[in-house]
């Protein structure tokens, strides 16, 4: 009996001191520090899909000291969940502590969840940013003719793809780029915090994103999008921070958002110049919800100036602009070519702007000397209601194009509360046309008052989008990590 007793005992010690040998040639960080310990956590979002697999980045030998590159964890964990695409998805946990990385590519069917106390840094290390070329529709970097360096969280052609949390932070530590944008050092154009190209279904929710090198979030030539409760917050001195920018996308819908931004705080573009033409791809079916923006310098949303291949059936409501230069701004120009049209803003409240209603049509910031000066943008159909603002220095600039006048102007039920030091001139209007009920101050001319009976006359869809039929699931996790 002692015996067989002494030979289970030394079965286990094998057994263990085996698992100890693979822990070491797996995870060889691991073993050096006897703190190492079991974490349990459990976590609940909302998706538009949940995960049969789970796994953390300290599974791939993740270490969140906020020193140690984390560049090949998270690219080995994700190319290893990347099996369970038909297996019910997976799910990658990024607990709490600081991440730093560079950019890395997400896999379909998978979420990326960040904890509440988790933060991904930039890495400021220009070798674990790779090069790209520039976009089919752009033709060219925007801080250099060159490529552009891949964004920080990066996909493309992907399928049911996450990136959420409990409110984790993706801090993109933008002054290392912003100061060689502003002494002309970039031979590429400066990575974004994150973008999806190509894909469809995708969630970007609940997340704080902080200092990004350029723009925050951008979507591009995808479609089925939900962007909800991000928090955006950089410098209001920053360079082309703008925050979320649907790009050549189909039935997006952003809702729930805050942002202070050095540039525009949504930027819906499909394009620039004969590049964009060609590639022919609009941004259509988008909605904006709840949004409030802070943009001394820019726009609350901007259509445009990128705008070539169309914008249509944009819808704006519940939006809230603080100290921002300008509401709705439409952007163009000679050579822009496309469209933007059915365009519809409602309950927009505003508070200290320079403009509260903006368009342009010499936006001439072209891509190249190749534009086709025939190639006249189609501004048409843009229905503005139910708007206040207090403490607006000019209340509109309407500057059309000659021989190619913005249509279909609508303004109804608006009160501007004009400021101490406003222009006299609180209008500015040329090359427009449309019509006016119930706005003060009064417009200019080329937008007449059509009285009272008019003031619903300003169009707003009754019928929602598709991505507004699209539930999300409640999604519930309880797992197990070493730290």
């Amino acid at each position: 009996m002692k015996l067989l007793w002494k030979t289970h005992i030394r079965v286990q010690m094998i057994q263990i001191f085996l698992a100890i040998f693979v822990v070491t040639l797996v995870y060889p960080e691991r073993v050096e520090s006897r703190k190492a310990k079991i974490v349990t956590t459990s976590f609940v979002y909302n998706g538009i899909n949940c995960r049969a697999h789970s796994a953390s980045l300290t599974d791939f030998g993740g270490v969140g000291d906020g020193n140690t590159s984390n560049t090949k964890a998270f690219q080995s964990a994700i190319s290893h969940l990347s099996q369970y695409g038909s297996q019910g998805g997976s799910q990658l946990y990024v607990p709490a502590g600081k991440w730093l990385t560079g950019s890395f590519s997400l896999t379909s069917h998978f979420t990326l969840y960040l904890d509440r106390d988790a933060v991904l840094l930039a890495s400021q290390d220009i070798t674990e940013w790779p090069v790209l070329e520039p976009l089919p529709s752009y033709g060219r970097g925007r801080d250099a003719p060159a490529g552009r360096f891949r964004s920080l969280i990066f996909g493309t052609n992907l399928t049911d793809v996450i990136v959420t949390g409990g409110n984790g932070t993706i801090d993109g530590q933008g002054a290392f780029w912003w100061q060689q944008f502003h002494r002309k050092e970039l031979k590429y154009t400066r990575p974004y915090l994150i973008e999806l190209m190509f894909s469809d279904s995708i969630q970007i929710s609940n997340l704080t994103l902080l200092n990004s090198p350029s723009w925050n979030v951008h979507p591009v030539y995808s479609s089925n999008i939900i962007i909800q409760g991000i928090t955006i917050i950089a410098p209001i001195s920053s360079p082309n921070t703008d925050g979320i920018n649907p790009d050549s996308c189909t039935n997006t819908k952003i809702e729930d958002c805050y942002i202070v931004s050095g540039d525009d705080c949504v930027a819906v573009k499909s394009g620039w110049d004969e590049y964009g033409i060609k590639f022919g791809w609009p941004t259509k079916q988008l909605v904006i919800r709840r949004l409030t923006c802070i943009s001394p310098f820019s726009a609350t949303i901007a259509l445009g100036s990128e705008m070539s291949g169309g914008i249509q059936d944009v819808r704006a409501e519940d939006i809230t602009a603080i100290r921002t230069e300008s509401g709705v701004r439409i952007k163009t120009a000679v050579g822009r070519g496309g469209y933007v049209k059915d365009i519809y803003v409602k309950r927009f409240t505003m508070h200290t702007m320079k403009w509260a209603f903006k368009m342009t049509g010499d936006y001439n910031s072209h891509a190249d000397t190749h534009f086709d000066p025939n190639a006249l943008p189609e501004i048409a159909n843009i229905n503005y209601r139910d708007v206040v603002a207090e403490n607006v220095t000019i209340a509109a600039r309407f500057q059309g194009i000659f021989n190619d006048p913005f249509k279909g102007i609508c303004i109804a039920n608006v009160t501007l509360g004009m400021a101490v030091k406003a222009k006299k001139r609180s209008w500015t209007c040329t090359d427009i046309e449309g019509m006016t009920s119930g706005v003060t101050p009064p417009p200019c001319d080329l937008l007449p008052d059509q009285g009272p009976e008019k003031i619903g006359a300003c169009d707003f869809p009754a019928e929602s989008l598709p991505i507004d039929n699209l539930e999300l699931k409640k999604c519930s996790y309880s797992m197990k990590y070493v730290m």
